[in-house]
């Protein structure tokens, strides 16, 4: 040490202390200097710059430097945010379509947005350690169910436009025996829901008509059988129809109903259930969940007795513990595409379970009485506006309506349009006649005198106002539309009225699960890293949160100056032409590449190329959206050391010579490994004609050291929940966004902003309702990218690696590394292969996933991409105590395995067997275990401190399928 360097500390112990971080990259890679040069003498590397010549091949690697010059400060972030902010005016929304004005309780906002008990938690796929956001997604199914009417509702769609999307495509696979049939849309559907629909319909050839259905059906002539019905409740316009004579001519031709309805609408007027709809879809936006400028926002699915089996996305169900306590889970999994992959019933993966918890709670918060008086509120100022419109003289087009009125303003929509603007207001415009205006929970008397004012200005017509403090008597919904049937009957939506009770209730969901404020959570191609507080402070900021979607450009200005920098970003470091921000998950971001292959190949008269090449160890999601693209799956072998067999490609590329549209490759790959002939493949491919998509999802070792645009990509997703430090929020958001190649620029998805839809000359629809996507945490991967810098985004890269190759070297004589690649190394993960342990012991990879729990630790991916495996991905931000500590767990557990060998304890007797071990299991009076209760609560003396204790034993799978119940369970049965 010189004498300009600075003492470390020593501690209370009189060990020397860790150096203070340097700046935020610092902060973000958890092993420090020091720690990084032992860990490099672990794997046998002299430096962090050789292991990357050892473990990533010098064909992939870029030569140009990538990412910001310079990282800036978090001060400097905050300040530059603050600015763009600043550029966002915020008025007040009567735009309505789907997206409304709303309070976020406070006490939601804090425990659960805020929070990162909540935020930073994973999928619930080891549901043992994720009962709190288990039960609060089985409150919002309860919600959905209990308001719709339908008994059986999923745990949260991506918005509502795919949610109409989705709930086609099942109409589609449930009605048999009518492939050539269509599916009638009402033409009230929200614009942008119908601009969806015909993308994603024209890709798999289902013929659709848009029809006005207040006169009921319309004729589809001779010899044309019908599918499904799409029915909006209200409607675009406003109007409350009479949906009964819809479904009832709609079943008596054998077809199924889908209502879009309007949550909180629904505590006011019949619920679809109750007139005989199959399947109700929306969103729950405007309970509790600010605009975001389009999203993130959770969007819901119920539907009858019978469907169940064909939702898509996640379904949390009730089922029983190995002690017969009841317990919670994800239900009829045989339905996901990480399962049933092309057979899937959807492609959707990451969903909104964050936000659908803040739309639970939000119900939680009010009450089923609190939500009807705030429905009421809601109506009452829309029939104020229908009043006050009267008086002007205005013709409004329904009389029948819950909170929009459209205005007939012959010729003057502009001047109107334009009046509401200088008072702090956006009416949306309809055409040059009409104007919507739609209220909201927000929504004030003093904002309904100022739309009418628009309104007076904006065409001439004067009149004496009604005094601005006058109640509205009368209701625009007709006595035989009126809901008289209860909701929200369960106790949960009653006992936690105070701040007090809701906040102990929301502490004692989160303290039921395990997630990244616990622990590291090393699950592979899942990238669990470090979600900093700085980054995520600005989603709460009112000119972030409270922006309509479809508001004038003028008014997003810092909007669009984020999302240019962040595309720009993207594309400058993955080597691609341009980014599309508007996937809203992972999976959809998949959809749109393949959507702009399909959409290139027509526009070059190529239309009969439709085989899409897939790798057995791809993710599930891959062959699902190959489907939903219109394309055919065909599978490509593995080699043994598991990388892309080349003799087979060859033979597929050659038996479907002219067909291949395209490969689908993960880089690096899902067996954990940097494949050095993937040029070769990518040459092989478009030497067939094909285009070759990488999918992103493993990007975190690549970002500063190669881009898949340079090594042979023609388009890519990115998951920023993953690389890019968007929390997982429990299973959403994500946000996916799409990179493509030069050539690929025109077929990136359109603009289903209604106003201003971009003519769709390339045939390539939208995949989101909002032009940006889930705008609302995009300002999080932008700050990241800027606190990294170039330099720091290619450090997190190298860690990533190094602690993978850290992990795979501890634990390789205790639980073999399956796949490793050029050098003996893997690359940002790896796979342990416990299938000749489960066949020398009978202890399974599961029973190892179980066992982690009760050391405290999230289990690694279970059995994929190969079954009996664990995959482990420890991600950059994992300081080196915590990657020690895992391998310490992993170690001790070999050592109970090792006493299974022995004989000294059975499989089915061993801790492994009985894992989870609750508190109430260790405690209880009687012990008939083999293996002591010391044994079952700490396999390691530090367990001793700050014990995490899973709060229910391992789950019964098998008997919630066969025992389906997706609503929250009596209180008493918790007794």
């Amino acid at each position: 040490m010189n004498d300009s360097t600075p003492a470390v500390p020593a501690t209370p112990d009189g060990s020397v202390g860790v150096p203070a971080a340097l700046g935020f990259v610092d902060r973000h890679v958890g092993p420090r200097p020091d720690a990084i040069g032992r860990m490099l003498d672990v794997v046998g590397a002299p430096s962090l710059d050789a292991l990357m010549d050892q473990a990533v091949p010098a064909a992939i690697r870029t030569e140009l430097p990538t990412g910001p010059g310079v990282a800036m400060g978090e001060d400097e972030v905050v300040a530059h945010l603050r600015h763009l902010a600043s550029r966002n005016r915020v008025l007040t929304s009567m735009i309505g379509l789907g997206y409304h004005g709303t309070h976020t309780p406070a006490a939601i906002r804090r425990n659960v947005l805020e929070n990162p008990a909540w935020y930073t938690a994973y999928t619930p796929y080891q549901p043992e350690i994720s009962q709190g956001r288990l039960e609060a997604a089985l409150v919002f199914q309860t919600m959905v169910e209990d308001l719709t009417g339908l008994p059986v509702a999923g745990a949260s769609l991506l918005d509502e436009a795919t949610a109409v999307t989705e709930a086609v495509l099942l109409m589609r696979r449930a009605v048999r025996g009518k492939e050539g049939g269509v599916v009638v849309v009402d033409s009230r559907v929200l614009p942008q829901s119908l601009a969806v629909l015909h993308g994603r319909a024209d890709a798999i050839g289902l013929p659709l008509v848009v029809a006005d259905l207040t006169a009921g059906l319309p004729d589809l002539g001779d010899g044309v059988e019908l599918v499904g019905v799409v029915v909006q409740q209200p409607g675009a316009d406003g109007l409350i129809q009479d949906v009964a004579p819809i479904v009832e001519a709609a079943h008596e031709a054998g077809a199924l109903v889908t209502v879009a309805a309007d949550l909180l609408s629904l505590t006011l007027i019949v619920p679809p259930g109750e007139v005989g709809a199959d399947v109700a879809v929306g969103s729950a936006q405007r309970f509790g969940v600010p605009m975001f400028y389009g999203g993130p926002h959770a969007a819901f699915m119920a539907v009858r007795s019978g469907l169940e089996r064909q939702l898509p996305g996640r379904l949390v169900g009730v089922s029983v513990d190995a002690d017969g306590a009841p317990a919670y889970r994800l239900s009829l999994q045989t339905r996901e595409q990480h399962i049933r992959r092309e057979k899937a019933t959807s492609n959707i993966c990451t969903a909104q379970a964050l936000l659908a918890v803040v739309a639970a709670m939000y119900a939680v918060h009010h009450g089923p009485e609190g939500l009807r008086r705030i429905a009421e509120q809601v109506h009452a100022a829309a029939v104020r506006l229908r009043d006050g419109l009267a008086q002007l003289g205005v013709e409004v087009l329904h009389d029948t309506f819950f909170d929009t009125v459209v205005a007939h303003v012959p010729g003057a929509a502009d001047a109107v349009l334009a009046a509401a603007v200088e008072r702090g207001i956006n009416l949306r415009g309809i055409d040059a006649d009409h104007v919507g205006l739609t209220t909201d929970e927000t929504t004030t008397v003093d904002d309904v005198a100022r739309a009418l004012a628009a309104v007076s200005v904006g065409t001439g017509k004067a009149s004496a106002a009604p005094s601005p403090g006058a109640e509205a008597t009368r209701t625009a919904i007709p006595p035989e539309r009126l809901r008289t049937s209860l909701y929200l009957t369960h106790p949960t939506f009653h006992r936690y009225r105070s701040e007090t009770a809701l906040m102990r209730y929301l502490r004692t969901l989160a303290d039921k699960d395990l997630a990244l404020d616990r622990t590291m959570i090393p699950l592979g191609s899942c990238t669990m890293k470090l979600n900093a507080a700085v980054e995520l402070e600005t989603i709460s900021w009112p000119e972030f949160a409270n922006l309509h979607p479809y508001a004038p450009a003028d008014q997003a200005e810092g909007y669009r100056e984020l999302v240019g920098g962040l595309e720009a970003h993207l594309a400058d470091l993955t080597g691609y032409a341009a980014v599309s921000l508007q996937p809203n998950a992972g999976s959809q971001g998949e959809l749109s590449g393949l959507l702009a292959i399909r959409a290139y190949h027509r526009s070059r008269g190529e239309a009969e190329r439709d085989v899409c090449l897939i790798p057995a160890s791809a993710h599930g999601t891959n062959a699902a959206s190959a489907v939903l693209a219109g394309m055919r799956v065909v599978v490509v072998a593995t080699a043994p050391d598991g990388t892309i067999d080349a003799a087979d490609l060859d033979a597929k590329l050659a038996a479907h010579e002219g067909r291949v549209a395209a490969i689908m490759i993960t880089y690096p790959s899902t067996h954990g490994v940097f494949e050095a002939g993937v040029r070769d493949v990518c040459d092989a491919v478009h030497a067939a004609g094909g285009q070759v998509y990488i999918d992103g999802a493993n990007l975190n070792a690549l970002v500063g050291l190669a881009r898949p645009g340079e090594f042979g990509g023609d388009v890519s997703h990115l998951n920023l929940h993953k690389t890019f430090a968007i929390p997982h929020g429990g299973g959403g958001p994500g946000v996916g966004p799409v990179a493509v190649a030069s050539h690929l620029v025109p077929f990136l998805p359109g603009d289903p902003t209604p106003t201003t839809a971009e003519a769709d000359v390339a045939g390539v629809g939208p995949v989101a309702g909002a032009r940006y996507g889930s705008a609302g945490v995009l300002p999080i991967s932008y700050a990241y990218v800027l606190l990294m810098g170039g330099a720091g985004l290619r450090r997190a890269s190298e860690v990533a690696i190094l602690s993978a190759n850290y992990l795979a070297t501890r634990l390789n004589e205790h639980f073999p590394v399956l796949y490793t690649g050029p050098g003996g190394r893997v690359a940002h993960e790896c796979i342990l292969d416990l299938r000749a342990i489960t066949r020398a012991t009978g202890v399974t990879a599961e029973d190892v996933a179980k066992r982690l729990m009760d050391y405290g630790f999230h289990a690694p991916t279970l059995a994929f991409p190969v079954p009996g495996t664990l995959m482990v991905e420890p991600t950059e931000s994992e300081d080196l105590a915590e990657l020690d500590r895992f391998v310490e767990a992993m170690v001790a557990i070999r050592g109970e395995i090792a006493r299974v060998e022995v004989g000294e304890w059975t499989a089915a007797d061993s801790p492994l067997r009985g894992a989870p071990h609750t508190a109430a299991c260790v405690v209880a009076d009687g012990w008939d275990k083999p293996y002591s209760r010391e044994t079952a609560a700490f396999g390691l003396p530090a367990l001793r401190a700050g014990k995490y204790w899973p709060p229910v034993r391992r789950i019964d799978q098998a008997a919630g399928d066969r025992n389906l119940v997706c609503t929250c369970p009596p209180i008493e049965e918790y007794a």
